[in-house]
């Protein structure tokens, strides 16, 4: 039994060394591996790289690792082949300024060549264009320019992707220097600024070219018929530039297409049904900002693929046909700004599963929110503004419960009450766009109210609506932009203001509001000086653009003004003098009020003003000089007060036309009927930089001590003449 015992833990023992040796050979195995040779760089190559480098900055992010004393195959971005030759320099997005060096020609192997995302400038050196080894070429966004000079035009190149995007390339750019590049298969030209005629025939002979991109340049002239010539193209963008006439028919014979995009030209005529028809692939139509007409095709069923129709701009008419409801796979369709007329529920939106994005605004639709619609559960965005749509919602809207972005603003919806409580419980919703609605209803108050979890900017303007601020908008505290104007709400502004701690654009104009301006409105917190404790809102980027006027859009609440607006109102008082405080204020407009008493001279703090309205009040006193000190004031406005003395002169005063001033009996100027004078003028005290208060004081102080000293002099003289009989006698007299 003992010896079973120890022949155990024998064999117990022998395992672990069984496991040692194995372990010891796996790690010899790998130490042969890694210190097997690494083939080295030819020198020529190295010297070409260096070459490179010698036109950077000095300060590039390279010049750690590319050193003359290591082997070139082992430096950042540098992939070599197994003899050592360089075949892939790859450098995106590494902060590289300089320029590009036409040495790197000479890699006679080099495939692919990627300096994209960086800071390169000067021209993009031709040999790297005529390289016959370079399969891939990304130079895409640097700050590259010049123009492209004709190309030798050489055969069998390698070549396969030209990318040299976003960068500041101008001139012709000489496609027939192409024609040898037999292999190319994507030639991205977009975002520059390259002239002259759509190359129709740039994919001749060219088996194998599936993108073309040419994209924010300035391209003119019509396509020409050749195009159609372009079998397997497959991604076809020349949006935003000078292209015009018609969409030819063969364009159409591209059967291949997947995405075609012109948008933003100039284009007009109408989509045929038996061209579009052929486009079964289609995956992205995008023909916005033209100037197409006619009706959608009804073939536009047959396009199974499509997930993106853009046709918004255009001056397009008719009903939507029905067979839209067939292209299942839509994802975005924006009509916005066209004739379209009819009735939504001609279409089955319920089919539409996957639609995200829906844009329809500024049409000519009828009839009632359709309620196939609801049905469309990955919403994210919805806007039907400017129709002619009536009714109510149903409490089936709470099915979209990824809504962001919902705007419907002047139709004809009714019942403000319930569209609030049915939207409240919405926890995804961020901007909510519903004014010229609801017409001559009653702002709702709820007992209970915890809903607009992330809602960050509401517009309930052009209602119409009465009653006064409602205390369920205080419980709104990730809000930035409130818009209440032209209802006639009444009451007073509610203490509670200051507690939204990120709202900075308020417009209440055009009510009824009363009472004093209060001191909480001087206290928001988004509108102070910033601390450094001070916490900003997110910057909330927009699904679709918002419109405050018809020609200015906001993409993201970072581009709205901080903004005061509380102009054509009933409020009385005096302008708090605390407003000094809201330095980052950059409207203020209380015109139309019945406010008193003087413009506090604590407005001079606002350094970042543009715009100041204090129009039709009853405004007494001097204009302050510290106006003065406002430089970034465009547009001010004192008109129809009971302002007195003259209009300060320099700095941003002498822009301000006389129309700023009328109304003001008292003021005088140079340009006003009343003419200053001399006792006008010292009515309006001078302002002075702090500098200038600061020199004034010295000066004073200085004068202070020479008066002194003089007048101890003038003592220590009379001292002396009291001990002289007549002077000493005249002197008692006079005492």
């Amino acid at each position: 039994m003992e010896k079973t015992t120890q022949q155990l833990h024998a064999s117990s023992n022998r395992k672990p060394k069984t496991l040692q040796v194995s372990l010891l050979s796996v790690a010899l195995v790998l130490l042969l591996f890694l210190a097997s040779p690494v083939c080295s760089c030819k020198e020529e190559e190295k010297t070409t790289l260096l070459g490179f480098l010698d036109g950077l900055s000095q300060a590039s992010a390279l010049n750690t690792s590319w050193k003359n004393d290591t082997n070139c195959c082992l430096w950042e971005g540098v992939t070599c082949n197994e003899d050592g030759t360089v075949m892939d320099v790859s450098l995106a997005s590494r902060g590289l300024e300089g320029h590009i060096s036409p040495s790197l020609g000479n890699l006679t192997s080099l495939l692919r060549l990627n300096l994209s995302g960086n800071s390169l400038s000067g021209g993009l050196p031709p040999e790297l264009l005529w390289s016959s080894s370079i399969v891939v070429l990304d130079v895409s966004f640097n700050k590259l320019s010049g123009e492209f000079n004709k190309l030798p035009s050489t055969h069998e190149l390698a070549m396969k992707v030209i990318n040299i995007s976003s960068n500041f390339f101008t001139g012709y750019f000489p496609f027939a220097t192409l024609d040898g590049m037999k292999n190319l298969a994507t030639l991205n030209m977009s975002n520059n600024s390259f002239t002259g005629k759509f190359p129709s025939t740039v994919c001749v002979d060219k088996p194998f070219f599936v993108v073309l991109d040419l994209s924010y340049n300035q391209f003119h002239g019509g396509i020409l018929p050749e195009l159609g010539n372009c079998s397997i193209l497959r991604v076809l963008k020349a949006g935003h530039n000078q292209l015009s006439g018609t969409l030819p028919a063969e364009l159409f014979n591209i059967t291949s297409l997947e995405h075609l995009s012109f948008p933003n030209n100039h284009f007009h005529g109408k989509l045929y049904p038996e061209h579009l028809v052929k486009l079964s692939k289609l995956v992205v139509l995008d023909l916005g900002g033209n100037s197409l007409n006619g009706e959608i095709p009804d073939s536009i069923g047959q396009l199974k693929m499509l997930e993106e129709l853009h046709l918004d701009y255009n001056n397009m008419s008719g009903e939507l046909p029905p067979s839209l409801s067939n292209c299942s796979n839509l994802t975005t369709f924006i009509l916005r700004r066209n004739n379209f007329h009819g009735k939504l529920t001609n279409v089955n939106f319920s089919t539409l599963s996957n639609l995200k994005i829906l844009d329809f605004r500024l049409n000519k639709f009828t009839g009632t929110f359709p309620e196939s619609l609801y049905s469309c559960s990955n919403l994210v965005a919805l806007r039907l503004s400017l129709n002619r749509l009536h009714g109510q919602f149903s409490s089936r809207i709470k099915n979209f419960k990824s809504l962001k972005f919902l705007a419907f603003s002047d139709n004809n919806f009714t019942n403000i009450t319930n569209t609030l409580q049915m939207l409240n419980s919405s926890t995804t919703l961020s901007p909510l766009i519903m004014g010229g609605n609801f017409k001559h209803e009653t702002m709702p108050d709820y007992d209970t109210f915890y809903g607009f979890k992330n809602l960050k900017g509401l517009a309930i303007n052009d209602c119409s609506l009465y009653g006064n601020l409602p205390n369920w908008l205080s419980k709104l505290k990730l809000l930035q932009a409130l818009l209440l104007n032209n209802n006639q709400l009444s009451g007073p502004i509610p203490a509670w203001i200051n507690t939204l701690n990120f709202l900075f654009y308020i417009d209440m104009s055009n009510n009824s509001l009363t009472g004093d301006i209060p001191v909480a409105l001087m206290e928001m917190p988004m509108l102070e000086k910033a601390k450094p404790d001070k916490i900003f809102p997110d910057t909330i980027v927009f699904w679709l653009p918002v419109y405050f006027t018809p020609f200015l859009q906001y993409r993201t609440t970072s581009g709205l003004p901080r903004m005061i607006n509380l102009g054509y109102n009933k409020l009385t008082g005096v302008i708090p003098p605390e407003l000094g405080q809201l330095k980052e204020l950059l409207t203020l407009n209380l015109s139309f009020n019945n406010l008193y008493g003087e413009i506090p001279e604590s407005i001079g703090n606002l350094s970042n003003l543009q715009v100041l309205d204090l129009s039709y009040n009853n405004l007494t006193g001097a204009i302050p000089s510290t106006l003065g000190m406002l430089h970034f004031l465009s547009k001010f406005n004192i008109s129809n007060n009971d302002m007195v003395g003259p209009i300060p002169t320099g700095g941003q005063f002498s822009t301000f036309p006389d129309s700023s001033f009328v109304g003001n009996p008292k003021l005088c100027g140079p340009t006003l009927a009343h003419h200053c004078s001399s006792t006008d003028a010292a009515a309006v005290p001078v302002v002075t930089s702090t500098e200038q208060h600061i020199d004034k004081v010295i000066f004073a102080i200085a004068f202070g001590i020479f008066f002194g000293l003089g007048v101890l002099y003038d003592q220590m003289v009379l001292y002396r003449y009291i001990y002289v009989g007549p002077v000493c006698f005249n002197y008692n007299r006079q005492q």
